[in-house]
């Protein structure tokens, strides 16, 4: 053994965990969370966090894989296609996680799925898209924990959309609101209502002025706000305030929680929604008083909210698969998750073969008045069910 073959030697000893030929079941198991943490999206992205470092504890105080334990490495990605590409890219190859959960919005999800499907590294989404399921942004690595934009028009377009209505969309100009527009569009001609109309803005607009008087002289009976976050809550105050809901009803695609605490009641007054999760389902479904009730210990009493919870069902379904899988190891615990069958907050859960995305239920629900400081702001107005049947077809997606 030569003097250069010794150092190199009690380098690898010194530095075990890099030397480790791949594959080598040691340290941690790192999980990766891109969100934005600042910017509109901020609120939500918080409670992501939140339950996505309860879904770790709670890996971890069972005893881990074999006694490793689970680490979150929490990144703010700034809503920024091109900041979340470098977090991500931070994340894999200076901070080695071996896993990724995360984005809150359609186009820094895509960036994050290209750098992660690259470097063959698994991802499971946590915000709306259907570009993610697609063949062309599609990968072995890629799963989507979220509701899609055609999931979620589907069932809330066939519950709020009749046949002779007439239908116009405020639109965020960007992956979102789009894809929300060409879904709703989609129910409105198979219901035999009209869309007479879109109106764009940019994300992050605050003053919806110069949109509100092209909208109202489409005179629509039924306006539909594809936009999320702090846009959705402006938008919506000041259409109000405009007289629109006089005159119209008012349906936003995903009608979220943080958002609605946010605004009041008297702006979200009658606004119906899609949402993945709304905490009161407890009362006929198991597995969301489990998580409430975790939630409320360590959150003092609160609840989680919708897009808060899907980031709790992606690390915890993730670690399971891990767990189930009997090691960390990419491509065995990508089978692992492809084959799972769970239910982690809302019911049973699983994912499509051809393109990773979770067949899962989509709550319809209506902003409700309700006492200061009171969780209880919905009604459910429906439940649909899980079923391929709510997706584009895999033929549609590009797959063959």
């Amino acid at each position: 053994m030569n003097r250069t073959t010794t150092l190199a030697g009690a380098a690898c000893i010194a530095l075990a965990a890099w030397c480790a030929p791949a594959g080598a079941q040691t340290g941690p198991i790192r999980i990766g969370l891109p969100v934005p943490l600042t910017g509109p999206y901020g609120a939500e992205a918080q409670d992501q966090v939140r339950n996505a470092e309860l879904a770790i504890r709670e890996f971890n105080d069972a005893g881990g894989l074999a006694g490793r334990k689970a680490e979150l490495l929490v990144r703010d990605d700034k809503l920024n296609p091109a900041e979340a590409a470098t977090r991500a890219l931070e994340l894999i190859e200076k901070d080695h996680v071996d896993f990724i959960v995360g984005s809150l919005s359609a186009a820094t999800q895509l960036a994050v799925n290209n750098v992660t499907r690259q470097r063959k590294v698994p991802y499971i989404s946590i915000s709306q898209s259907d570009a993610i399921n697609e063949a062309a942004d599609f990968s072995r690595y890629t799963f989507h924990e979220s509701l899609n934009p055609h999931m979620t028009t589907q069932a809330v377009g066939r519950y709020a959309f009749r046949k002779g209505m007439r239908i116009a969309f405020l639109t965020a100009d960007y992956a979102y609101g789009q894809e929300m527009t060409r879904g709703f569009t989609r129910v409105a001609k198979e219901v035999g209502a009209t869309v007479v109309g879109e109106i764009r803005h940019p994300l992050g607009a605050t003053d919806y002025s110069p949109y509100l008087p092209r909208l109202m002289a489409l005179r629509p009976d039924l306006v539909v706000f594809n936009n999320f976050g702090r846009d959705n809550q402006i938008s919506i105050k000041q259409a109000g305030e405009f007289g629109l809901k006089g005159r119209t009803k008012f349906v936003t695609p995903v009608l979220t929680y943080t958002s609605r605490v946010a605004a009041s009641a008297r702006v979200y007054d009658g606004v119906v929604g899609g949402s993945s999760y709304y905490w009161a389902i407890e009362s006929t479904t198991p597995s969301a008083r489990a998580l409430n009730d975790r939630y409320r210990r360590a959150y003092n009493g609160a609840v989680p909210s919708d897009y808060g919870s899907m980031a709790y069902s992606a690390v915890r379904s993730l670690l399971q698969a891990v767990k189930a899988a009997g090691t960390s190891d990419t491509e065995k615990v990508v089978d692992a998750l492809a084959a799972l069958r769970y239910d982690t907050y809302k019911g049973p859960q699983s994912y499509r073969a051809c393109d990773h995305q979770s067949m899962q239920s989509v709550l319809v629900i209506q902003s409700k008045a309700a006492p200061q400081g009171s969780p209880d702001i919905f009604s459910v107005l429906q439940v649909a069910p899980a079923s391929a049947d709510a997706l584009r077809s895999c033929a549609e997606l590009g797959f063959k």
